[in-house]
């Protein structure tokens, strides 16, 4: 927090800070949009890019006995406090009650997810307010193909070219690591376990596309019941597990061979309430296994979960990290987090030997200089 502040005192360049699954993002956002809603007598917009992460951030701000507010279509509307959560294509929709000179900062949590829809709510707010400071928060700051999100490291170095590609933000001004955070108990500590029964073969995945994980993933009959009745296996002596599959179809073909009592289901087509009720009861530990599809690799917060079965790869260092991460919280029960991979990623990323150092490469933008062809 000091390391923001200290930033943004002397700054209008956006910074941000690397913080890791559990060192508690949501805290951070909390008190620095307090310090500057009292410092400055302005508002301050933080973002986050799903509802359930809205309303947990907006949870723990009013948590302190501060009143904020809520903006975001799914769950309500309102500008009347100082400190707003909104949702990206919320606040976008109605920019011109953001952009009025009324805001100081803008905060975005899961900043390696920052969209055109953000860039542009920050580039509309700032004709209204041209020293607005904008602050991203992240565990795992950068994306596939662009490298690192920051152009200068927490000790002022430039990051290397092959790095970043085009860095929205100007400088890391803190690094909070997940390595530290187990070393000092406040962590729990994930390992991989290679000795799998199968694995799905993913070396004919080019380009991540729908049509071709229906291919490797869809169908396997066999492969699939014995890759689940091995995590089954794994999973004897756990409390929770989250189970990553690749399609919702390749997810319901899990299920099938998941003991149906202990195990729901959650895809983007389920309903919110629905969604809700599954969440807490998995929380409340009274069924064994979740299996989602793209729903549960963020902001989702269950300290019993023990065991990450992924079912799927991803060409995203940051997606494999989140979903890692998704097992890290500290629970009474629970001694250690069991990673099973079976869709090939911690080999791709070279993560044998340490699940929290994948290797980030930018794809050059830049292009050859023009030859002429006599």
């Amino acid at each position: 927090i000091d390391a923001i502040l200290d930033w943004i005192r002397t700054s209008t360049e956006p910074c941000l800070i690397e913080a890791a699954t559990g060192s508690g993002k949501s805290i951070i956002v909390a008190l620095v949009a307090k310090w500057i809603e009292e410092n400055t007598g302005k508002k301050v917009l933080c973002l986050a890019p799903k509802s359930e992460l809205t309303e947990q951030n907006h949870e723990k701000y009013t948590s302190y006995d501060t009143p904020a507010s809520i903006y975001a279509a799914s769950i309500e509307k309102s500008l009347r406090h100082s400190v707003v959560f909104g949702m990206p294509q919320t606040v976008k929709n109605s920019i011109k009650r953001f952009s009025n000179g009324d805001f100081a900062a803008v905060i975005v949590d899961e900043c390696h997810a920052i969209t055109p829809t953000i860039k542009k709510i920050i580039e509309e707010m700032k004709t209204g307010s041209p020293n607005l400071r904008v602050i991203g928060l992240s565990a795992t700051p950068y994306r596939m193909n662009d490298g690192y999100i920051y152009a200068y490291d927490e000790e002022g170095n430039p990051v290397p070219e092959d790095q970043t590609n085009e860095p929205y933000f100007h400088s890391l001004v803190y690094r909070i690591t997940a390595p530290f955070l187990i070393e000092q108990g406040f962590l729990t500590r994930p390992h991989a376990d290679p000795n799998h029964s199968a694995s799905y073969d993913t070396s004919t995945i080019k380009r991540h596309s729908q049509s071709e994980y229906e291919k490797a993933f869809e169908g396997k009959g066999r492969k699939t019941a014995a890759i689940i009745a091995d995590v089954v296996e794994h999973a004897r002596n756990r409390i929770s597990v989250m189970v990553f599959a690749a399609t919702i179809r390749h997810a319901k073909e899990c299920m099938e061979s998941l003991p149906p009592s202990m195990t729901r289901l959650v895809t983007g087509e389920t309903p919110k309430a629905e969604r809700k009720q599954i969440v807490a009861d998995f929380k409340a530990m009274k069924f064994k296994y979740l299996v989602n599809v793209a729903v549960y690799t963020t902001g989702f917060d269950v300290p019993s979960v023990d065991l990450i079965a992924i079912l799927r790869p991803t060409e995203s260092a940051s997606l494999l990290q989140q979903i890692i991460g998704r097992g890290m919280r500290l629970h009474p029960e629970k001694q250690d987090c069991l990673v099973l991979d079976y869709g090939q990623n911690i080999e791709h990323f070279q993560l044998d030997s340490d699940l929290f150092s994948p290797q980030i490469k930018a794809r050059s933008s830049k292009k050859g200089e023009p030859i002429e062809i006599r």
